[in-house]
Formats: structure tokens, C-alpha cells, sequence
């Protein structure tokens, strides 16, 4: 009987300090400024952070979209990047568990990093720190992303990389499309997509303003690099219209966006740091 007494309070104090963390962890949330639809989302992701991961959690970071004027409330998915003390299996289990109730709310699942794994990144994943660092918020924890800084060399090589590694999956998706127009379209809206980070990344290269909207994006690095975009932001609109296309229009606008990428390509080449 005493020994039992003595297990039911260890758990109770277990559960107590639990509901502690959820609850600082809340109040220390910063949503102030953000865009009201986040607001429910994010305060759901950290309450269930802080029973499952609390002890792990260094930070939490919207990225992208959710903090532009391209973001759709209810249709456009909340991006978040979490730093944990270690990315552990025990983690990824517990983050795997909130997935079914945070996709209801948009949440797309979060990518998992440490402080170690970004400083020791940024040769290699240049063009997204450089993204996530210009589109950003910290809503709870220290800014991850703020202090950054990159060589311009490691950038302009993973542009390079990225964009011939496009022309690849642009020639691939269209012959597996088979003469099928949606997988084309398919193929070229993830074209339209992978393309805004870059063109932001070769206009950081310039010391050139970024904008943070696609379309802006797109209009700015037409004038930027002299190619033609316009493809590329019909592309980019398609994700919500969804539209039918014929045969002879879909191959004009693959044409046109493979001729921009493959200019891109060749002029990040050239391009002289």
C-alpha cells in the first residue's frame, strides 16, 4: 500500500511538472504582429510540444509563406522549423504522434534541426538558410537564424547545382508524364516553386533586394538576370487553380520555363563573386 501511494505521487509530480512546462511554455510564446490565423495553430503546436518534447525544445521559428501576403488562411500550409538539444528517435516518435492533430490545422510537419546541424550547414544549404533567415519568426526560444552569416562561393555553387539539377527533373517528369497534361502541369508548378529560393539566393549574390512574395520574386529576377518569368508565375499560380490545359499550351509553357531555367543556369555559372 505504501509503496503504491508513493508511485501514485511520483506520477502525479510527474504530471504536475508537465502541465508547468505546457504552461510557460505558452505564456512564453510570442505571437504578437503574426497574422491571426497562426495564432490557434501555433499555440496548439507548442502546448502538445510541451507535454511530449518539452525538455528537448530549444525553439520554435515560422518560416516562409504563413509570414507573406502570399499566404491563403485555411488553403496555404504553416511552416515551422524546431531546435531540439538532439533529434532522437525518442523525438521523432513524439512529434510523429502530434502529426494527425496539427495537419487539421495546417501545420505542415515541422522540420527538426539542431544549433550544431545549422552552423555546420550553411556550406552546403545556403540558398534555405538564406531564405528561412529573410522570412522569419521566432515565436518561442532564441532566433536561430538571425546571426547567420554565408560565403557567397558556397552560394552561387549550390545555385548552380539546384538549377541544373532542375533541367534534369524537368526532362525526366516530362518524358515519365507520358503525354499525360496534369503530370506536366504537375511538374511545373514544382518547378515554379524550387525557383523563388534560388532566384532570391542569385539576388543576394548581387547584394540585390529580395523580395518575399513568389510573384514579386519572380518580377524582380526577370529584370535581374534579363529572362523571360512569365511561365514561371502562371506556373506558380497554377497551385490553387488547378486548371485544364490543352496539349499545345502546356508544351509552351514547359518550353518557356525549361529556356528560363536553363538561362539561369548558365549565368549563375558566369556569374563573377
Amino acid at each position: 500500500m505504501g509503496y503504491t501511494m508513493r508511485v501514485e505521487k511520483k506520477r502525479a509530480s510527474k504530471n504536475e511538472k508537465g502541465r508547468i512546462e505546457m504552461v510557460e511554455i505558452k505564456n512564453a510564446l510570442h505571437l504578437e504582429g503574426l497574422p491571426g490565423a497562426l495564432g490557434e495553430p501555433l499555440t496548439l503546436l507548442a502546448e502538445q510540444l510541451g507535454e511530449s518534447v518539452a525538455d528537448n525544445l530549444q525553439s520554435i521559428t515560422v518560416v516562409g509563406s504563413a509570414l507573406t501576403d502570399d499566404f491563403r488562411a485555411g488553403v496555404s500550409d504553416i511552416n515551422t522549423v524546431l531546435i531540439l538539444g538532439e533529434c532522437k528517435t525518442a523525438a521523432l516518435n513524439a512529434i510523429a504522434a502530434l502529426a494527425k492533430t496539427t495537419r487539421k490545422k495546417k501545420l505542415s510537419p515541422p522540420l527538426l534541426m539542431t544549433a550544431s546541424y545549422i552552423e555546420r550547414s550553411r556550406d552546403v544549404f545556403g540558398v534555405e538558410l538564406l531564405d528561412f533567415q529573410l522570412t522569419h519568426r521566432t515565436v518561442l526560444g532564441a532566433d536561430p537564424f538571425e546571426a547567420l552569416r554565408f560565403e557567397k562561393h558556397n552560394v552561387r555553387l549550390q545555385c548552380e547545382r539546384e538549377l541544373k539539377a532542375t533541367l534534369i527533373r524537368l526532362r525526366q517528369g516530362y518524358i515519365a508524364a507520358a503525354g499525360n497534361n496534369k503530370l506536366v502541369r504537375d511538374v511545373l508548378i514544382a518547378a515554379a516553386k524550387g525557383l523563388a529560393p534560388l532566384l532570391r539566393a542569385m539576388l543576394w549574390l548581387k547584394d540585390a533586394d529580395r523580395p518575399r512574395t513568389m510573384e514579386a520574386t519572380f518580377r524582380h529576377g526577370a529584370g535581374s538576370f534579363d529572362v523571360k518569368l512569365e511561365a514561371v508565375v502562371t506556373a506558380e499560380r497554377w497551385r490553387y487553380e488547378k486548371p485544364r490545359l490543352a496539349g499545345g499550351e502546356i508544351e509552351t509553357a514547359f518550353e518557356s520555363i525549361y529556356t528560363a531555367v536553363e538561362h539561369l543556369a548558365t549565368t549563375v555559372d558566369a556569374l563573377e563573386l
